[in-house]
């Protein structure tokens, strides 16, 4: 049993590491997993029984109320290894906030920090020789919550449990997206719940999104749900816009997902003096600056992708090419600025990264 601050973590360690079966040099995204896994129950109003335990299937009622109704929610994050080995996470306290913001909306009960951190911090340092040490590689870190109570009928679970699970791995995208302006399908309302990371939200996108697929497209913009003409997130990301040097993105409420890895580019922008704008901003307003030369970068930012270039975009039947990428624009500039921060090779001026081992 391990005693981790104010909690206990009883462990159950694997008998065999898998860890000679993953290729470094050859990562995907999400498709390998870590040898273990933390798991706390929420019982009785209260989080308890912490454990670590072999990465494996977990048991499950066919009556477990999230695979009814819905009540799931998760974070994305990640581990980085710098040059002396030393494994950090990236802003988990950013997390841990962030999910219980999810929790509210979603009529669940917040995950304590003491829970969140510790859990983290615990089981990455157990599988640390899991964390990839080459530029774009992390270990991919999934907290996630779910109702347990063995009942269909419609109220909010009694009972939850509280997982974290890890998956080393490379870039999500690979080369710059092409991507299609939605103007049919809805992502997130006014009164909804697009603001929180709800397994649902990501439901909801995947038919348009294989719409947008077959078509050529990567991913697609979301626009918003009264009119289709303001541009909202793109795919799993925020999404954003350099317009005649002026950095520009949607502002947060209740349709978009508050990023943190899209607070993380804003705040290095205004840190380097780069005039910043939270605003709506339309989608004839991008393509009025792609006719008239204005329009210098579009990119997507998230944990997973952390800075997409976005090399087309697709509108009512054509298809807007956007300059090439070049190493003296703002994206690859913030791009390789967050990796040198998070790889201990900048200076880490707003204490970010947190070490754990």
């Amino acid at each position: 049993m391990i005693t981790a601050n104010t909690i206990e973590v009883k462990v159950q360690k694997i008998s065999k590491s898998r860890i000679n079966e993953l290729d470094f040099e050859h990562l995907t995204f999400g498709k390998i997993f870590s040898d273990h896994l933390f798991v706390v129950d929420y019982n009785n109003n209260q989080w308890g029984n912490a454990q670590q335990l072999p990465y494996g299937p977990v048991p499950m009622s066919p009556s477990t109320s999230a695979l009814h109704y819905g009540q799931a929610i998760f974070e994305g994050m990640k581990a980085y290894k710098n040059d002396k080995g030393e494994v950090s996470l990236f802003r988990p306290f950013d997390n841990n906030k962030r999910i219980n913001i999810s929790a509210d909306r979603m009529c669940m009960p917040g995950i304590p920090k003491e829970y969140f951190i510790e859990g983290l911090k615990q089981l990455v340092h157990m599988d640390k020789d899991w964390v990839p040490t080459a530029d774009g590689a992390s270990l991919y870190l999934r907290p996630f919550i779910i109702g347990t109570d063995e009942f269909i009928g419609v109220k909010p679970s009694d009972t939850y449990k509280f997982y974290i699970i890890t998956s080393p791995g490379g870039a999500y995208y690979n080369k710059p997206v092409k991507v299609l302006v939605e103007t049919n399908f809805i992502r997130a309302v006014e009164g909804g719940v697009g603001f929180v990371k709800a397994s649902g939200n990501y439901g909801r996108s995947l038919y348009p999104t294989k719409l947008a697929q077959q078509r050529g497209y990567d991913q697609i913009i979301w626009t918003d749900a009264r009119n289709h003409r303001y541009l909202e997130e793109s795919g799993t990301m925020n999404l954003m816009f350099v317009i005649d040097d002026v950095l520009i993105t949607a502002p947060l409420g209740d349709t978009i997902l508050a990023g943190i890895t899209r607070d993380s580019v804003l705040t290095l922008a205004r840190d380097w003096k780069v005039k910043v704008q939270e605003r709506k901003i339309s989608i004839d307003e991008v393509i009025d600056a792609h006719k008239n030369g204005t329009l210098q970068e579009a990119f997507g930012t998230g944990t997973a992708a952390t800075i997409a270039h976005i090399s087309t975009i697709g509108f009512e039947g054509k298809d807007y090419v956007l300059p090439g990428i070049e190493g003296q624009m703002f994206s690859q500039r913030v791009a390789k600025e967050l990796e040198d921060i998070r790889k201990g090779r900048a200076e880490d001026i707003h204490n970010w990264m947190y070490k754990i081992a």
